[in-house]
């Protein structure tokens, strides 16, 4: 963090909110362009017209395919809420987007994807879109900032407030003017930040990820952003001391039911000693001599797993707390900013901020228009080994090949990686199959559909959503008995390469209808915050006329192909690339759905992640010597894998984390 950020963080002074916001939205005939930027590349853009109390917006991006497509109109009250609203277009996975909203004679009306509603009104209240562009964050700030309290009731439900943290000076191309930092709570698991102008319209949302800024200003973001890490960083302190409790003599756990991971057995009535952040001893209650002033647990009736491993991940900040809580305390990010996610790793490993163990996937992608938001282009053998190199320097455990690399460049890829003690995993680039991609030296297969796109040699680019919805529509009639799928499996498993399904992904595209809470969240969306319960019922692919059903059998057909591969002995890896924590719990549910029995699945989510990346000395079963990393769950997965879900207690490192605690730190209300 820089000397500037520490000096802005400790004397921000505010102006009076009436100062910058005088008349804002009066002004009449204004147009703003801004850019929008995927990992700080111009990806979009966003088009804002003010016309007295009317604002028209732009917004579109383009991200490898994917992106949405939105124009909306909205006219504010008196107080800067909206009054009335009107959306159309296209959304991230291109479903149609049509989005109502009005308020009149204290009525309020609502429709869109996912709900519809009517309701009068006593007081104020915002509806905050389910599609929306960034700037309507900017729009529910200024009204925060002028309601009473800076609280407000949201529609559908909800409540935000705001917090006003002060101005930043910011530079660019010899330009300078000064924002103003907003921090709006209650609509996701953490604060959202939005900037403010002088005048208090929108002037910026800024992530790792997405960001959107004036045209010309794009050299801000890392400023603006530093200033939103900072706030972040000492929030995870504060819950790192708070929320974490580290033992003075020990910690003895009686009293359980242990998972073995080994043998995928339970064993009855276990002690389990641990001293610092290892595991001393594990025996039968009664058989182990504890030290003096040691602290308990009593986990009678209730099932003691190893830590619990997430191998599909891109990290970020929320996702900390998230994982821990929901006890998972390995993971595997598959694609991050560096410095970003190294900084993160580091965090979790000191325990200055809460989160999992970390190990570490580098991506290596291809130039071209469906390029992944990465810095690491290669498209030479002479580009792609030296950044394999790098990774390798680095500490990185795999490379993971995207879409655009070229297909030529994989075995120079595999070679190098090999020598340098990595492994090789990635979706299939486009112009081959994953029979090649085996051939070429992968150890590792991203993502199921791409199992599934080996067997249909006429769908050749791979980088477009075609990879997603060519499945959907074919894959129903793949016959595992056919020579070609039975050849391939065979081909998988004497290979040893392992398979990533991410299964719940393509639940959530193939059997997600707008207007239904979706399948692969229903059992946890009322535990969730209210606007991000709400988005769980928008849908996933859109879906031809007269298609639906051939969708949901391809989704089946993906369940079967996860219990052939696990019955012909392709080692899986359970992995989310979606919301963390609850998803991995959904993908366990998954495979017990598919035909797996519910110890092995637990093995596959403990001890075979912790064999795949090579440390099953120190993780992955409850062991003398083991590393301290082990979840409590009230209830019995071994019986009935939806119990996964009722995790109390976390030790991760010998440090004792209360699920309930973490999941109300974020908004979320605990499972029991």
């Amino acid at each position: 963090m820089t000397k500037l950020v520490h000096l802005l963080l400790s004397i921000f002074v505010v102006t009076p909110v009436s100062a910058l916001q005088s008349d804002s939205l009066l002004s009449t005939g204004s147009t703003v362009h801004f850019s929008v930027l995927l990992k700080g590349k111009i990806v979009g853009s966003h088009v804002s017209t003010r016309n007295g109390n009317e604002i028209k917006i732009h917004f579109e991006y383009s991200d490898r395919g994917r992106g949405p497509v939105l124009d909306s109109r909205i006219v504010l009250g008196p107080d800067g809420i909206p009054v009335s609203l009107q959306t159309s277009g296209k959304d991230y996975l291109k479903a149609p987007v049509e989005e109502h909203f009005s308020r009149e004679a204290g009525v309020t009306e609502w429709n869109n994807k996912a709900e519809s509603g009517t309701t009068s009104l006593i007081g104020p209240a915002f509806y905050f879109s389910l599609d929306r562009s960034m700037e309507e964050l900017g729009i529910l700030a200024a009204a925060l900032a002028r309601a009473e309290g800076k609280r407000l009731s949201l529609l559908p439900s909800g409540e935000a407030s705001v917090e006003i943290l002060g101005d930043v000076e910011i530079e660019s191309d010899g330009k300078r003017r000064t924002v103003r930092h907003y921090e709006i709570s209650g609509l996701g698991f953490l604060p959202d930040s939005v900037w403010l102008d002088e005048t208090g319209a929108f002037f910026a949302s800024v992530g790792s990820w997405l960001s959107v800024i004036p045209e010309g200003w794009g050299t801000a973001v890392d400023t603006l952003l530093e200033v939103q890490q900072a706030r972040s960083i000492a929030r995870e302190r504060q819950w790192a001391k708070e929320l974490a409790m580290t033992p003075v003599n020990g910690l003895v756990i009686t009293g359980a039911r242990l998972f073995d991971a080994d043998s995928a057995v339970i064993r009855e009535r276990m002690t389990v000693l641990v001293v610092g952040d290892t595991i001393q001893a594990v025996g039968k209650d009664g058989s182990i001599k504890l030290p003096k002033g040691v602290s308990q647990i009593d986990a009678s009736g209730k099932t003691l797993l190893p830590g619990l491993w997430d191998m599909h991940t891109h990290l970020s900040p929320q996702d900390g707390p998230l994982n821990i809580a929901a006890g998972v305390t390995s993971i595997r990010d598959m694609a991050n900013g560096i410095e970003s996610l190294m900084t993160l790793k580091d965090r979790f490993d000191s325990g200055e901020a809460i989160g999992p163990r970390v190990r570490m996937a580098g991506i290596l992608e291809g130039p071209g228009p469906f390029a992944a938001p990465t810095n690491v282009l290669v498209s030479t053998p002479e580009q792609a080994t030296e950044w394999v190199q790098k990774y390798a320097e680095m500490g990185y455990d795999q490379v993971k090949i995207y879409s655009s690399v070229k297909p030529e460049l994989v075995k120079p890829i595999a070679l190098s990686a090999h020598e340098s003690g990595l492994r090789v995993s990635g979706h299939i680039p486009a112009g081959m199959w994953a029979e090649d991609a085996v051939a070429g030296g992968y150890d590792e297969i991203t993502h199921l559909n791409m199992f599934f796109l080996n067997f249909y040699k006429d769908v050749t680019d791979t980088r477009t959503p075609a990879r997603f919805t060519e499945v959907a529509k074919r894959g129903a009639e793949l016959d595992f008995e056919s020579g070609e799928v039975r050849a391939f499996i065979n081909m998988l498993k004497t290979a040893n390469v392992v398979v990533d399904p991410t299964v719940t992904v393509f639940e959530s595209m193939f059997r997600d209808r707008p207007g239904q809470l979706s399948s692969s969240y229903a059992m946890i969306a009322d535990r969730l915050p209210p606007q991000v319960r709400r988005t769980l019922s928008g849908g996933g692919l859109p879906v031809p006329d007269g298609m639906e059903g051939r969708y949901a059998l391809s989704f089946q057909r993906m369940l079967d192909a996860i219990k052939h591969l696990h019955e012909e002995g392709v080692t899986l890896v359970a992995g989310t690339d979606a919301l963390t924590g609850f998803t991995l719990h959904r993908e366990l549910e998954l495979y017990v759905e598919a035909g797996i029995p519910a110890p092995e699945v637990l093995r596959i989510a403990t001890l075979g992640s912790a064999r795949v990346m090579n440390c099953e000395d120190e993780l992955g079963s409850v062991v003398p010597g083991k590393l301290a990393d082990l979840v409590l769950v009230n209830g019995r997965p071994d019986e009935d894998i939806r119990d996964i879900r009722k995790v109390e207690k976390v030790i991760k490192n010998g440090v004792i984390h209360d699920s309930a605690a973490l999941y109300a730190a974020v908004g979320v209300l605990s499972a029991h």
